[in-house]
């Protein structure tokens, strides 16, 4: 996912998942051999906060129209584009910002039928959403 002498570039936004991206990215930083690139022309490796919840969301979404060559986008790492939280739940994400106590803004999204239905499928059944994005690992694996 992330070798020695990369230049990583990630977008600056307020929300926890970001936060806590950049703080990973910075993390690995200071113990390995890669740089943080301020300019994505500079970079050979974009970093996006992409998580378990968002990723099994647009998984759904795709086979329910039926497009399933796209599937391969949806993969942790897709040319450039590395997703260093994709087998992480947004809870989980979340509760780690919260116990280093990182600033964050907190941001509604909307949530439609697809969404709603996921997340009340979770309740009933744990681990669904990582069953969905784990499928898909093994497809392409």
């Amino acid at each position: 996912m992330i070798k020695k002498g990369d230049r990583i570039f990630y977008r600056k936004k307020n929300d926890f998942k970001n936060i806590v991206l950049i703080e990973m990215l910075k993390f690995i930083a200071d113990k390995t051999n890669i740089a943080l690139s301020p300019s994505e022309k500079k970079s050979n490796k974009f970093a996006i906060d992409s998580s378990i919840d968002s990723e099994s969301e647009k998984i759904i979404k795709i086979l329910i129209k039926g497009n399933a060559s796209d599937l391969k986008k949806y993969l942790p790492i897709e040319g450039n584009m590395i997703k260093p939280l994709y087998l992480f739940l947004d809870q989980e994400i979340l509760l780690y910002a919260k116990l280093r106590n990182l600033k964050f803004k907190k941001e509604k999204k909307k949530k439609d039928k697809i969404k709603n239905f996921e997340d009340e499928f979770e309740k009933k059944h744990p681990e669904v959403k990582r069953a969905i994005v784990n499928s898909l690992l093994e497809l392409y694996a």
